[in-house]
């Protein structure tokens, strides 16, 4: 984790003590006032007064709205999370979909509030961008054990064919906004997996 007192988005590394407390109930903070009030109600003095420090500190300490949710992203990240382990691909991509939909249909919005503040903020457009990357470098375990129990032919490729089966929920849900489907989880999973069986993530 970046320290506080320096730009979210240089190298990080973990704060401790008063430094720690004061970071996680800005952060708490943060995602409480985006979940409630949205992007352009997020200020430095709202923060400030839900985390119960003086808004000196977070203007020190991370600058403007932008440093704020950069560091939210940033301690998204910095957590043991590891990706679904039921045994077999459709099994871990079906589990791995269905928490990010209920990810994105929980109340208060806080996931949603975050992807939408990341359009507007390119501190936290790099920030999500970091996210992303960290998330999806985890879950390339789902495709190596697979491939391991003999599941998926060798060379395929694990980001190509995580994208393919998570890519449905998110186009439902962000873009169309549809409401979740209870079998969308299942049935994006299944499709990816006979493709990837046929060999379509197949790096040639």
């Amino acid at each position: 984790m970046a320290s506080p007192d320096q730009q979210p988005d240089t190298p990080r590394r973990r704060p401790g003590g008063r430094t720690s407390r004061i970071r996680t109930q800005v952060i708490d903070a943060v995602r409480a006032e985006l979940a409630e009030r949205g992007y352009d109600e997020l200020t430095i003095d709202g923060v400030a007064a839900r985390a119960g420090v003086h808004r000196a500190t977070v203007y020190r300490r991370w600058r403007d709205v932008g440093g704020l949710l950069a560091d939210v992203f940033a301690a998204a990240g910095d957590d043991d999370w590891q990706p679904p382990d039921t045994g077999s691909l459709e099994g871990d991509l079906t589990a791995l979909n269905q928490e990010s939909q209920d990810s994105m249909t929980a109340q208060p919005p806080l996931v949603m509030a975050l992807f939408a503040a990341s359009f507007r903020s390119e501190e936290a457009a790099r920030g999500v961008r970091r996210l992303w990357e960290d998330r999806y470098t985890r879950c390339e375990a789902i495709v190596r054990r697979a491939v391991e129990r003999g599941e998926l032919p060798e060379g395929t490729d694990a980001r190509r064919l995580l994208v393919a089966a998570t890519a449905p929920v998110y186009h439902h849900l962000v873009l169309l906004r549809t409401p979740p489907d209870p079998a969308l989880p299942a049935d994006a999973a299944r499709t990816a997996v006979l493709a990837a069986r046929a060999g379509a993530f197949v790096t040639r």
